[in-house]
């Protein structure tokens, strides 16, 4: 099989372990930091049952952790490929579109009686400078790319839905970890021992990649390829 199964997925109850496998990535990261969790285990179950039998009657805060995880994932990719080198961007850039279209479409579901809901921005090359110059600059090769744009856009996809899942996330400390981060995979400096500590938690997300994989049966190379090199980053970390 392929990406191509998950072009069917277009209802809520598609999306249940789509939204599990999310949630745990949250809780990994955060109980690893150290963070209070709080009721947010009990949330993400009732989440997930709740998109499991296709029921978008759920509490505000439950609504507001599946459309918090559903858009940032739907947002995720562009500006992800635009970190990549120019053949994977083209290859990408249309199964990226139609899976943010799905998403986005069923996130709606959940975000009709919810006030002030967020869609995540997350960075682009040009908005990552170092000395001037975008940060892609200073990296070359597909692996490194990879790794560079996902050190800096899993720590805000993390932030974004962790908070709006209603954990607090310390804005100093992502602040901080964007600029180690950012310094680090360009040459321009090191990880403080906290900071190495968060990303290598972070890195976790080859996990995420593995549990979607396995979830819906896809036996994707591409996933295979993305995992392989998530893991040997965190491992390296």
């Amino acid at each position: 099989m392929s990406l191509l199964r998950l072009f069917g997925l277009f209802r809520p109850e598609h999306f249940a372990d789509w939204y599990r496998i999310g949630a745990e990535y949250v809780l990994t990261v955060s109980e690893g930091m150290g963070f209070e969790v709080g009721d947010f285990p009990i949330r993400a179950e009732e989440a997930t049952a709740a998109l499991r039998a296709g029921r978008t009657d759920v509490p505000p805060e439950v609504a507001r952790s599946i459309a918090a995880d559903l858009l940032a994932d739907a947002t995720f990719s562009a500006p992800y490929l635009e970190w990549m080198p120019l053949w994977y961007e083209l290859a990408l850039v249309g199964p990226v579109s139609y899976a943010e279209y799905r998403l986005r479409r069923v996130a709606g579901r959940y975000t009709e009686n919810l006030e002030h809901v967020t869609v995540p921005r997350f960075s682009r090359p040009r908005d990552v400078l170092v000395a001037g110059r975008p940060a892609v600059d200073y990296v070359s090769g597909f692996a490194r790319r990879f790794v560079v744009a996902d050190a800096v856009l899993h720590l805000e996809w993390y932030a974004h839905v962790a908070r709006e899942s209603g954990i607090h996330v310390p804005s100093a400390l992502v602040d901080r970890a964007r600029e180690e981060t950012v310094a680090y995979y360009t040459g321009h400096g090191d990880l403080s021992d906290e900071i190495r500590h968060f990303q290598r938690l972070l890195f976790a997300d080859d996990a995420w990649v593995r549990d979607i994989d396995a979830a819906y049966d896809l036996d994707s190379t591409l996933f295979g390829v993305w995992e392989r090199i998530l893991s040997h980053e965190r491992e390296r970390l």
